[in-house]
């Protein structure tokens, strides 16, 4: 079948929202969402290193800037952004591989999914990544 008997009718609401769906539904949002903030923070790190050869007095200028309180702040949510896409990346990885799974079973209707086994890990995981993103930003705003 092509691509054009099934419209997408949704656009850009289809890729954000998750309805009726899971919490690992938005934590895979979520992921994708960091993912392409750490790529445009990427970029955006490349270009602020280039402004070096502008001069010394360019250089101080914009690290003037960088250490007002508004970049302070944009600084813990890049800090909170990798955090997250890391943790969120382990969680992903050791689901993949299979971790917390437990037995197979019977494929009988109604069919059971792992999400309930693999449940506890996805909030340690992000109760570690809340505790981390709690520690980095006490050293990011305390004086």
């Amino acid at each position: 079948m092509n691509s054009k008997s099934y419209p997408n009718r949704l656009g850009i609401k289809g890729w954000v929202y998750a309805g009726r769906y899971s919490f690992e539904r938005y934590l895979y949002l979520a992921h994708r969402l960091s993912g392409l903030g750490l790529v445009a923070y990427l970029v955006l790190h490349v270009l602020e290193t280039g402004n070096r050869m502008r001069g010394e007095a360019a250089w101080a200028g914009l690290m003037a800037l960088f250490a007002s309180p508004p970049f302070k702040v944009i600084e813990y949510l890049l800090f909170a952004a990798a955090v997250f896409h890391a943790m969120n990346g382990v969680r992903l990885l050791l689901t993949e591989l299979g971790f917390f799974l437990g037995k197979p079973s019977e494929p009988i209707y109604p069919y059971s999914t792992s999400i309930k086994r693999h449940r506890p890990l996805t909030y340690l995981i992000m109760a570690l990544a809340g505790l981390i993103m709690a520690l980095g930003g006490s050293s990011l705003f305390l004086p």
